[in-house]
């Protein structure tokens, strides 16, 4: 089997923008609607099919992030997974710090929060004009607890994954359409399982302060009132919407990533 070589960091810089941008080219809608499915609003009152726009990821930083760390961590052989780990969970801490203020851009334009018209910029005005800077990374620290068992679920069994099927193909990379395959299995798996940190990141993000208060709810606190005023199962709403979209967003996700990394390393 012919051994891997390690992309640069511009490489994989450049390959995870690309990537990002064909999944949310194709796959934004099915976020929005998983979204305003998980709005306290309602489906409808959070602004139903309407408005659906591009809102670029954060997947460059993360991927050039992630390539770096796995090739840097001396964790091999049977603790590969935990290289794999360790290297994501690093990832999406970077790319957190770009993803968050836009999500919350996303989220507030998505569910017609500042009116069905508002802009991504009038948005953005609002946000800085009534919360300041912080308002951008408001639910940041959500966010990673949602992401985090994600990635540490996903990528490890991404990489696994592939791994097998080099072994049984005895080659090595594999095409963009296998790593695809791969990356669908294991980005649907992972969605699934971290539902419910989902929808607490979308509540916290959703969350509109009575002015007489200085502080959102907790976590914790939040996650009591869901369980309390909607059930266990409001906790899984989206599920559905969020495992296709990040199952198949996973497949082009992962198999563009590697389309792209070959290419440039064949150049």
């Amino acid at each position: 089997m012919a051994a891997e070589r390690k992309p640069t960091f511009l490489q994989s810089l450049a390959a995870g923008g690309l990537a990002g941008t064909a999944v949310d080219l194709l796959f934004f809608p099915i976020d929005t609607v998983k979204t305003r499915l998980q709005s306290a609003q309602g489906f409808v009152n959070a602004g139903g099919f309407r408005g659906f726009t591009k809102v670029a990821p954060g997947a460059a930083a993360f991927f050039s992030t992630y390539e770096a760390m796995k090739h840097s961590i001396p964790l091999h052989g049977q603790l590969a997974p935990v290289n794999h780990m360790l290297s994501a969970s690093v990832a999406e801490v970077a790319a957190c710090l770009i993803r968050v203020p836009t999500e919350v851009i996303k989220t507030r334009t998505q569910t017609s929060m500042y009116g069905a018209s508002a802009s991504s910029f009038k948005a953005a005005t609002l946000v800085l004009e009534h919360d300041g800077i912080r308002g951008f990374y408001r639910g940041f620290w959500t966010t990673i607890m949602r992401e985090i068992p994600f990635t540490s679920l996903q990528f490890p069994l991404y990489e696994f994954l592939k791994h097998r099927l080099s072994i049984y193909l005895d080659r090595k990379p594999l095409y963009a359409h296998e790593a695809a395959v791969c990356g669908s299995i294991a980005g649907g798996t992972a969605a699934a399982l971290t539902t419910p940190l989902d929808v607490l990141k979308t509540r916290v993000m959703l969350d509109l302060r009575d002015p007489s208060k200085q502080q959102v709810p907790s976590l914790l606190m939040r996650l009591r009132q869901i369980y309390i005023q909607e059930g266990a199962r409001a906790l899984f709403a989206g599920i559905i919407p969020r495992t296709m979209w990040i199952s198949a967003g996973g497949s082009v996700f992962l198999g563009v990533y590697e389309w792209a990394i070959r290419g440039f390393m064949s150049a």
